[in-house]
């Protein structure tokens, strides 16, 4: 854990108690004197280092002892429009992607998307919110939907797709969108609304997953 957010971080004092307490005396076993870090959600840029001055049965008193603005954040950007496929599959690599640096997220109907998902924003907002805390990242990743490829692509046309075809992404390659498919990939009309567009895979004779396409075209692009 880099550091914890609070929504009285800055504050002289800082009591910790619930879950918070629990992982910080009992999991990560810190005693009096260690020194911890906070942000608070409404000032994500500061952040305010405590000591731990008292330990209770149900909460731990900290002491401010500075606050500077040290804020840490991806060394590029990378916006994914992403076929919706199952909130479950979306949540065993959204802090993966959140770690390597992933900016936004944004989740597209497309014909083959199976309609009864839906994106739970406020579930993957507390998986990157504690994915941030474990990582060091300052600001949330962002999510949002677009109801078709169509309208996605009105507003982002520069973007590069990733699909089957003959083009490997290059090691060098720099770019800030990128499309990926659900399960099953593009429909046939898809394929044709995309000719336009950069399409390129990545240099394996596997077929990947929706997450592992994600997953692996963002380490290649941010790291």
């Amino acid at each position: 854990m880099i550091f914890l957010f609070d929504e009285k971080a800055g504050s002289e004092t800082l009591s910790i108690k619930g879950e918070n307490y629990k992982y910080l005396i009992k999991v990560r076993r810190h005693t009096v004197g260690d020194i911890l870090a906070f942000r608070n959600p409404e000032q994500r840029e500061i952040l305010h280092r405590y000591e731990l001055v008292s330990i209770e049965p149900r909460a731990a008193l900290f002491a401010l002892k500075e606050s500077n603005e040290e804020a840490v954040n991806p060394l590029k950007e990378l916006h994914i429009g992403w076929c919706v496929i199952d909130n479950k599959s979306i949540e065993k690599v959204l802090a993966s992607l959140n770690e390597v640096g992933v900016s936004k997220i944004s989740f597209i109907y497309c014909e083959r998307s199976q309609k009864n998902f839906k994106p739970d924003f406020k579930r993957f907002e507390r998986i990157v919110e504690a994915s941030n805390q474990q990582c060091g990242r300052t600001h949330l990743m962002e999510f949002d939907t677009y109801k078709s490829l169509e309208a996605f692509l009105e507003e982002h046309k520069d973007v590069k797709v990733f699909d089957f075809c003959d083009k490997p992404l290059e090691c060098e390659s720099d770019f800030k969108t990128v499309l990926i498919g659900c399960e099953g990939g593009f429909s046939p009309r898809e394929k044709e609304f995309l000719k336009n567009q950069e399409v390129f895979r990545l240099n394996t004779p596997m077929v990947l997953r929706s997450e592992s396409a994600a997953l692996a075209v963002a380490s290649k692009i941010l790291l």
